[in-house]
């Protein structure tokens, strides 16, 4: 009996291995792979103190933004995922419909001046986080990535990665209608 079990385990093991495989593909068929659940949706926006890019000595807190609401934007001057949204993110600034704050992470602020020279600066203020230390708190993990925060200081959306003309329109601006219904 034990020839006939030695013949069969490994066959047995492949099965389980198969169906596992299996369910973790359909487990995983939801076709947009940049969605990411964030704790932070529906929770006022993390406490920050940030000097703004160009002037080191002025320093925005959360309570600052409060009374209007805001696109937070992460990027930095060493991101290609940034170069390539940044003509959608420029485009969606001039709309006017929400300020737009650029958030610098872990970049020089000399290589963020230029990068902002050469291609634009859509942005109404733009704080930086030379260290990183804010963007723990805010759950960035890497950019771009970019949330609305409503006049309260409550984050409603986030997305992670470059925004796409699609974005603002799918999923961006149904956020910011609601919002601005209430």
């Amino acid at each position: 009996m034990s020839a006939l079990r030695a013949r069969w385990l490994p066959l047995a093991v492949f099965g389980v291995v198969l169906a596992l495989l299996a369910a973790g593909v359909w487990l995983s068929r939801n076709p947009d792979r940049d969605a990411l659940p964030s704790p932070l949706i529906g929770k006022p926006a993390p406490a920050f103190e940030l000097p703004v890019l160009g002037a080191p000595a002025q320093r925005v807190t959360q309570d600052d933004l409060r009374g209007a609401p805001y696109l937070l934007n992460v990027w930095g001057s060493w991101c290609p995922g940034c170069r390539e949204e940044h003509a959608v993110v420029s485009a969606f600034a001039k709309t006017g419909r929400v300020r737009v704050i650029g958030f610098n992470w872990k970049d020089e602020p000399e290589d963020a001046t230029r990068w902002l020279a050469q291609f634009g600066n859509p942005y109404d203020l733009v704080l930086t986080d030379y260290d990183g230390k804010a963007a723990i708190e805010w759950g960035i993990y890497g950019a771009p990535e970019t949330f609305l925060v409503d006049r309260d200081g409550t984050i409603l959306w986030k997305h992670v990665g470059p925004m796409t003309d699609a974005t603002i329109h799918d999923q961006l601006l149904p956020v910011v209608a609601r919002m601005e219904a209430r």
